[in-house]
This record gives C-alpha cells, structure tokens and sequence, in this order.
C-alpha cells in the first residue's frame, strides 16, 4: 500500500510543490491549507505522516502537533521551518514531532528525511505486530491439552507467570518443557522483556562461561572484542536454562553466585555487573538423585526448584492425542499448503496406541511427515509411518502379555526384536542424530555404535553424526 501523506501550508506553492515530488515517489497526497482543515481532515482519513508548516493563521503548526500527539499518538509528525529557526524545531521535536525540513527545500535531503520516517513507522507497526504474535504463541492457551494433568499445568502457569520465583519444569524429552516456560514468560509481566535461552547440553564446557556470563577482549585465544553474555542480554527479563542438569560442576558455582548476589563477571574482567534475571531452568533428569550422588549442586538445585512443574509424557494423557493430532493436522496443513481434511478413524486408533518415546515432539514430527507426503485428503492408516502402524510399533508389551508355550520361546530374538525396535524409535525421536539417540537411551555413543552396526541401521562414528 502506498504511504498517505498529508500536507498542511498557508502558502499555495509549497503545497504544489510537495505534492508534486511526493506523488513522483509514489506517496499518496493530501493537501489542507490550514490546520482547522488539517483536523476536519484528521477526523475522516488515516494518514500515516503530517508535514506542516509552522507559522498559519487560525491554527499553528505547534497547536496542530500537539492535536495529533494528543489524539493520534502513533502518526508521524514533520515540521516544515524557515531557515535559521532551529529553536523552534528542536521545541517541535520535544513535543513529539518525528523531524524537521527547511525552507528553502532540498529536494534530496527532503526525500531522505521522509523516507526515513516512514521506515522506522512501517518497523515500528511490524515490531508491534510481531510481539502481538509471539504473546499469542506462547499465550498457555497453545498448550494444548484437556486432561487433568494438562489442566494442573494450565492452573500452574497461570498463577507462577504472575511473580518473579524461579521455577524448574521436569518431564521426558518432547513433553513442551520450553513451551511451559514461555507460556510462564509470555503471560506475565515480563512479557515485553527478553526471553533468552541457553541450551545446556549443546555448549561446550570451555565456551560455556563466556555465553552465560561473556568475556573481555584478549582474555583468551579467539576473543577478539569485549562480549556481552546471555545474562547481560537477558537483563530485565528471563533466561530459560534448557537441560540444566547437563551443566559441570565448575560452572554450577558460578551460576550459582549470579542467581544468589544479581552479579555477574565476564571471563577476563574484575568489576562485576548487576543483572536482573529470573531464572526457568528445565532438565528431562532426576536431579534429586544427582545431588545425592554428588553430580549436581544441592545449594543450586533448592535455588533453581522454588516451584516445580513436571510436564506428563504423552503415554500419561492419552485423550489428547486425538486433539494433538488434529492440533498439528492443521498447522502443517498451512505450513506446507496442503488441504488434508482429516484423520481416518482407524489411523487415529494406531496413533492413539502407539508409545511415543519422543513424547509429543515425535506426534508432531508424526504428522508434519505424514501431511508432506499424504497425497489425497484424508490420512489413512496406511499414510502413517512403518514404525507406527504395525503391532510392534505399538505399546511394548509386558512379560505377562508374552505367551509360553509348550514349544518354549527365543527369548534372544525377542529381547533383540525389541533392542532393535526401541533403537530405531530413539533415533527418529533425535531426529538422525545418534549421539542424542544414544543418550535418550542413556548408553554410551561406542555402545550405539555396536547395536546400529549389530542390526544393519547403518555405519557411524563421531564424524558422521556431528550436530
């Protein structure tokens, strides 16, 4: 949409000739020859700049400025000065006027300032619509559920995002950890503050200071510039520490000292900074029984687990699946420009029986796989993946469910069947990446290395699977 300008002068010419360089750059043009028709115009359109003189009669540019300021706080104002009058302008600037342009004009320096103003407008609405958006994202109302459980989270989360505690989310990989902790941010009264998270697994522990806390330049090998760290930049607002329990101990004191005394110091430094942050941290690990076994600080953990959240796995609140399903149905739909109408019955009774390692993480990676490969306009139960729609890929099966006969069983090839079933699963869950595979197992990477080779799922090594 073309710009709408509209221009307020006393003097005929001025008016001609601002309109003809506007329309030339493609504005639209209004013109008033006093600020009394300034307002009436005001009152019927939607302009998106005013540039008016100073001096007319009836009513002054600087009694128009302040009408607009008072009733049209968002539109751009630009005062029209002779030259040599700069007091007056920096007065009109002060009362909330975007700039100012001189008589006699400079046809280029005029093209500028307008240009410039009507940028920073169109990004400062975009910015506004954008954070409108992310609030709505992160509202707990896109936490989707209606289970019990899910309504003690909802519950939860309303009342932990109205005060400024830490707070700590347990639950399995794939169960909304960081969903929950944006929901807590977004419906608080930091919403218009930072949300800043650090993965801590996906550090490495000798850059891990410098991205929490930042570093001085020179202060060693790489550090070029003087850096600010996540909890500078999260200052005023929240630092989401995603898989907590992964942090060593050498830097579990310092952030320990940070959550304690507001003060952080960056590497290489010796003053220290005053930070405000509140602290969500979420783990998928028992960190009660790290501390017991001396893996995790007990003085940390009692900081970081003032309210307690735990997210329920996907096999605990089995009537959403059907409301996830659909929930994610819709948004790939959009995403990928697809128009499938719905989930057969039958396929929906598969995904209700499936186990869901992955939790909720690995449904909508279910149906985002099933949606971009789906050609007609439902999904079928032959539409969903292999893993998913045969009896193993289904709740694994108690030793009480498994029949002895009088022939005996091969109790290998079962307890291989199943290996070589939870391996694939595990490695869909993280996506291909078998480090993470291994680790959702909670074996070694040289373990998974054997067991992929021993079952033909491909050769590995540290190389190939690099995140």
């Amino acid at each position: 949409m073309k710009s709408r300008i509209l221009v307020v002068d006393d003097e005929e010419s001025i008016r001609e000739f601002l309109e003809i360089m506007l329309r030339k750059e493609g504005y639209e043009v209004t013109l008033a020859e006093d600020g009394a028709k300034a307002i009436d115009l005001l009152k019927k359109k939607t302009f998106d700049l005013v540039i008016s003189d100073m001096q007319m009669p009836q009513v002054t540019g600087m009694e128009l400025l302040k009408h607009v300021k008072d009733n049209f706080p968002d539109l751009l104002f630009m005062m029209i000065t002779a030259f040599g009058t700069t007091e007056t302008a920096v007065e009109a600037m002060k009362l909330g006027a975007y700039d100012y342009i001189t008589k006699p004009f400079k046809i280029d320096e005029v093209r500028i300032v307008i240009g410039n103003a009507l940028r920073s407008k169109n990004l400062e609405v975009e910015n506004r619509v954008l954070k409108k958006e992310l609030v709505k994202e992160n509202s707990f109302q896109n936490i989707i559920g209606n289970s019990e459980s899910m309504h003690r989270i909802f519950d939860l989360v309303r009342r932990v995002s109205q005060a400024p505690t830490n707070v700590l989310i347990t639950g399995e990989s794939g169960t909304g950890k960081e969903v929950v902790a944006k929901a807590i941010h977004y419906n608080g009264p930091l919403k218009d503050r930072p949300f800043v998270t650090i993965n801590c697994g996906a550090i490495p522990e000798n850059l891990m200071e410098s991205e929490m806390f930042g570093h001085k330049k020179g202060s060693f090998t790489g550090a070029v510039v003087d850096k600010s760290g996540l909890f500078e930049v999260a200052d005023g607002g929240t630092l989401f520490l995603d898989e907590v329990g992964e942090l060593p101990l050498s830097i579990q004191v310092k952030l320990l000292r940070a959550i304690q005394e507001r003060i952080i110091r960056r590497v290489g430094a010796t003053d220290d900074i005053k930070v405000d942050v509140r602290i969500i941290a979420a783990t998928n690990r028992d960190l009660e029984k790290m501390v017991n076994e001396g893996g995790f600080r007990q003085d940390l953990y009692y900081r970081l687990n003032v309210i307690l959240i735990k997210t329920p796995s996907l096999r605990e609140r089995r009537d959403d699946i059907a409301l996830l399903a659909n929930h994610f149905l819709k948004k790939y739909n959009d995403r990928l420009t697809k128009s499938i109408g719905s989930i057969s019955q039958e396929a929906m009774e598969i995904l209700k029986k499936y186990d869901y390692p992955g939790n909720v993480r690995e449904l909508e990676n279910i149906i985002e796989r099933t949606v971009a490969l789906e050609a007609g306009s439902t999904i079928l139960p032959e539409s969903l993946p292999p893993f998913v729609n045969t009896p193993s890929g289904r709740k694994m099966a108690s030793s009480q469910e498994i029949e002895i006969g009088p022939e005996g069983i091969d109790l290998d090839k079962i307890v291989g069947q199943i290996e070589k079933e939870l391996l694939i699963k595990a490695i869909h869950v993280a996506n291909g990446t078998k480090k993470r595979a291994a680790k959702l197992l909670n074996i070694s990477f040289r373990s998974m290395r054997y067991r992929v080779e021993k079952y033909g799922l491909g050769t590995m090594n540290e190389e190939e699977d690099e995140d």
